[in-house]
């Protein structure tokens, strides 16, 4: 067998051993790496040309200038803004100074551009991102390359999702107004039925008053007027004595019924008494160490009316809730208002409760506190965890943007 020349390859491309590989010509490895650029450009399916510095094309492969509307050799030496960049989307004259495909040979500044418009031959236009940046030999700009792409597609997309995400946001926010609105006419409903509520007790408590109150005192005088009469009957006499006792424990009964109903200090002391009272009241009946304290800005005029109702029966129900469920050995109470708002707290050493509890749907008593002290534009805060008792801030606005009255002043 014949000995292979010593520039044979094997079959995958490896030389044999002890072989070199041939030498080529700087030449040929030129021209080699010029075909496999120009393979890359014309494989590609975005847009490529490059400029002088004149901003005359210097070359563009296939894609670019079909994109464009033209063949590639169309193309060449023509200068590219005048070309495909001459005029903005709204029609107006783009000059060539303001473009950021020149500036990248210009000043050197590269550009990324998504937002302008590129011309066909036909003078339509698409939507086109761009790329420029500028060709460096040793520091010394001698041009640009620019890579475009068309965008119309992705643009139109955009502007759907846009045009689908305001009128999601119209919807949300008609939603959201209609939401509103049904709040709020729940909130007056609330109120019209807390205020058909307060008219309703203080009218049974009246009734109450005048008529069961009346017919209690003049029964317990006419057992006085028997009892005077029954010196010689002593078992008579002593009956006598307990219905009288029966009596005031009645008159005592119905006088409670009828503060419950609509204590009438609210009506003829103000806000500050009826506060001052239901705190002492609660101090004196529950069996809890009681610390309390008022403060009162001075000269500030209680109000009255509805806001008045709505903090009474609030702090009622605040006191109640923990006379029936903190198991609590000591309360703590304060009371304090400025001329802007009214601040109640109380708070407790009591079991406490996990905060879900107080958002639970069948929580009507904190659900009714909440809703009265929103119609007035308020506030209920409650603080509570397990075995750690249970702190509740109520915070009102008195007078709702008007300035407060001062006792005293007309």
């Amino acid at each position: 067998m014949s000995a292979l020349p010593s520039s044979a390859l094997l079959t995958n491309g490896q030389p044999l051993s002890g072989s070199k590989p041939p030498l080529v010509a700087p030449e040929r490895v030129a021209e080699v790496w010029r075909d496999r650029l120009n393979l890359l450009l014309e494989s590609t399916g975005e847009g490529v040309f490059g400029v002088d510095m004149d901003g005359l094309c210097t070359f563009i492969n296939r894609a670019g200038a079909e994109m464009l509307g033209y063949a590639p050799d169309e193309v060449l030496g023509r200068n590219m803004h005048e070309l495909a960049h001459h005029t903005h989307a709204d029609g107006q004259h783009y000059p060539a100074e303001q473009c950021p495909i020149f500036n990248a040979f210009r000043a050197g500044v590269p550009c990324r551009i998504d937002s302008e418009v590129l011309w066909r031959r036909d003078r339509t236009a698409f939507a086109a991102e761009y790329s420029s940046y500028p060709i460096l030999d040793e520091g010394v700009v001698h041009g640009a390359v620019v890579t475009f792409v068309d965008i119309t597609k992705r643009k139109l997309h955009e502007e759907q999702l846009r045009t689908a995400h305001e009128l999601l946001e119209r919807r949300v926010a008609d939603r959201t107004q209609a939401l509103s609105q049904a709040l709020g006419q729940l909130r007056e409903l609330q109120a019209h039925i807390d205020r058909v509520r307060e008219d309703e007790r203080t009218r049974i408590a009246r009734e109450i008053h005048d008529e069961l109150g009346s017919l209690l005192v003049g029964l317990k005088m006419d057992v006085s007027w028997l009892e005077k009469r029954l010196d010689d009957r002593p078992n008579l006499r002593c009956k006598c004595q307990d219905m009288r006792g029966l009596i005031d424990m009645a008159v005592d009964n119905v006088g409670r019924i009828i503060t419950d109903l609509r204590p009438s200090i609210l009506d003829h002391q103000g806000l500050w008494a009826t506060l001052e009272w239901q705190a002492q009241d609660f101090a004196d009946s529950s069996e809890l160490r009681c610390l309390w304290s008022m403060d009162i800005a001075p000269g500030l005029t209680a109000p009255d009316g509805p806001l008045a109702i709505a903090v009474f029966r609030i702090f009622q129900e605040l006191l109640s809730n923990v006379a029936r469920h903190a198991q609590a050995s000591q309360v703590e109470i304060r009371i304090s208002a400025t001329p802007s708002d009214i601040t109640l707290l109380v708070k407790d050493n009591g079991r406490g409760a996990p905060p879900s509890a107080f958002d639970s749907t069948d929580a009507y008593g904190v659900m009714g506190m909440r809703e009265r002290a929103g119609h007035f534009k308020g506030w209920l805060h409650i603080d509570s965890q397990l075995g750690s008792g249970t702190t509740v801030i109520l915070t009102m606005p008195l007078y709702q943007g008007q300035p407060a009255p001062v006792a005293g002043t007309p």
